[in-house]
């Protein structure tokens, strides 16, 4: 893996376009807008789903947003959305009309959203509560991460779950729940297929989605500084991302 100071700036989106048709896939916490203590407590600007819109006409419905947060998390802050999207980790699929890209994910299991209630309560974690998983939040005392993870993994290999990373959050999900798979499923449908995909994104969990787009001949973009990573170009954070995009 490539780490950050070997990271050049991409290309601009105009050059890259010149090459042929041209997709593109976001990440949205600390890539599109700044991660925040906690997760209701970010920052949106008031334009970003109206640019976001018109990035898509650019490049003829072929922007999608690939998310840990629900669908509904995000349009609650993005309001009605008419691009593709996937949440919880790319395995709820949508594409821009609202249809159901691929078939519909089972719900997380009620007992082990008991027992992380349970856990939770007792701790100095927050609970985030999804569709199609849970996440522990520590960003605010990071010291919690050992007793956090090691919970996680007790409750994964009982539920056959597994555990995601992320910046200062753990968060257990159903298997097959990967931003990779997400890719995958949007190349293969018609809006997508032929053209060269761009993954972008700032967190751990977004490797999987730089080395699905590899695939299909395109490249990764790192947003921030974190190190080693798979992708082949990096932006300092979302204010030069939204510049990059023309937001």
């Amino acid at each position: 893996m490539q780490g950050k100071l070997q990271l050049p700036a991409p290309p601009d989106l105009e050059a890259l376009q010149e090459a042929g048709p041209l997709a593109l896939f976001l990440d949205f916490d600390g890539t599109l807008v700044e991660i925040a203590p906690t997760p209701e407590g970010i920052s949106v600007p008031v334009t970003l789903a109206d640019g976001l819109h018109r990035l898509s006409d650019r490049l003829d419905g072929r922007v999608a947003l690939v998310s840990g947060r629900a669908i509904a998390d995000i349009e609650g802050f993005l309001g009605s959305l008419r691009l593709p999207r996937a949440g919880s980790h790319g395995i709820d699929r949508r594409l821009a009309d609202g249809s159901a890209l691929g078939a519909a994910p089972d719900d997380f299991p009620a007992i082990v959203r008991g027992k992380l209630d349970a856990f939770v309560s007792d701790s100095g974690f927050a609970l985030e509560t999804k569709p199609h998983g849970s996440a522990l939040h520590f960003r605010s005392d990071p010291s919690l991460e050992e007793e956090g993870l090691e919970f996680a993994l007790g409750l994964a290999a009982e539920h056959d779950l597994q555990v995601k990373r992320g910046k200062c959050v753990i968060e257990l999900v159903r298997p097959g729940a990967d931003k990779g798979g997400a890719v995958d499923a949007f190349m293969q449908h018609e809006g997508f297929a032929g053209s060269r995909p761009f993954f972008i994104g700032d967190d751990i969990t977004d490797e999987d989605g730089f080395a699905a787009v590899l695939k299909y001949g395109g490249a990764g973009i790192l947003v921030g500084d974190r190190e080693p990573s798979l992708a082949q170009y990096r932006l300092s954070g979302p204010s030069a991302l939204h510049d990059w995009l023309g937001l």
